[in-house]
């Protein structure tokens, strides 16, 4: 039987990267899907192309009543709310700290921290009546650790997953599971955006992208959409039913750190040597 099957699912950023493909995941699992996303173009072709199952709704979760809106439509259409994914995001504002725009400042929060609250909040109206609910954030490894994003995208990413270790702890005894989860480097337009590029030249540029992330990670691959989808499918699912106030890496290992090996490589790299013949040998 499908793990989400006859399942009300809120995705917001659905219409393309990470919540493109949790939506698919979530509908070809059997759920029914409210699109929420501010590209009107792509979120109604995803949901034409799913069909019935899912419905598009245009949404900016920097505004609360476009958050609300999305909750009770998929009240009205299909009378409950099991999952709320509040995934939509992007980098936001960067630059020196003290050249900081706080009118782009005030933007990045609403979006990646302002609309992760809201969204809650809102799914949390429907879903204490029922006794029972999901609620996946998307946070990053940026909020774990420095070095991966934007001071001001880093700073938000860290509240929204310490935010979701909190509000699990209160909504636990309404059985209501709250989850973070932290992608690493995943090939979506998050890195297309901030170099200027749009529609078919940021599809061509995720290729040389993913050449320049995939020595990365020591799994050997860039991430793609469907390894954080396949994460808040299983989440959303009763498999998870005791997973509760977590921030889950997914990250291929980059957060691990850098492999031994690297370190003797370039030792020998500073001294002229093979970095083929720099590994340490018995009794060294």
């Amino acid at each position: 039987m499908s793990r989400l099957q006859d399942r009300v699912a809120i995705i917001t950023g659905g219409a393309s990267g990470i919540g493109e493909g949790t939506v698919r995941k979530y509908a070809a699992e059997g759920a029914r899907v409210v699109i929420a996303d501010l590209q009107e173009a792509r979120g109604q072709q995803l949901a034409e192309e799913l069909g019935p199952q899912t419905t598009f709704l245009q949404t900016d979760v920097s505004d609360e009543a476009q958050v609300a809106a999305a909750v009770d439509l998929a009240m009205s259409r299909w009378g409950r709310l099991d999952v709320m994914f509040n995934n939509a995001g992007f980098g936001g504002v960067s630059g020196p700290i003290e050249d900081l725009d706080m009118e782009a400042y005030d933007r990045t929060m609403g979006v990646l921290l302002r609309g992760v609250f809201t969204g809650a909040k809102h799914a949390v109206k429907v879903m204490k009546p029922a006794g029972k609910g999901v609620i996946i954030n998307t946070a990053s490894i940026a909020g774990l650790q420095s070095g991966f994003g934007p001071v001001t995208y880093s700073a938000a990413k860290a509240a929204v997953a310490h935010f979701s270790r909190c509000l699990a702890a209160e909504l636990a005894p309404f059985n209501i599971r709250v989850n973070a989860i932290c992608p690493g480097l995943v090939l979506t337009h998050i890195f297309t955006n901030p170099l200027g590029l749009q529609g078919a030249a940021a599809d061509a540029a995720l290729p040389r992208i993913d050449a320049a992330f995939s020595s990365w990670p020591p799994l050997g691959r860039s991430g793609v959409p469907e390894d954080i989808a396949n994460t808040a499918l299983w989440l959303a699912s009763d498999e998870a039913s005791y997973v509760t106030g977590q921030a889950i890496v997914v990250d291929g290992g980059i957060t691990t750190g850098p492999r031994s090996s690297e370190m003797w490589e370039r030792l020998a790299t500073s001294f002229g040597m093979d970095p083929a013949a720099a590994r340490p040998r018995p009794g060294n």
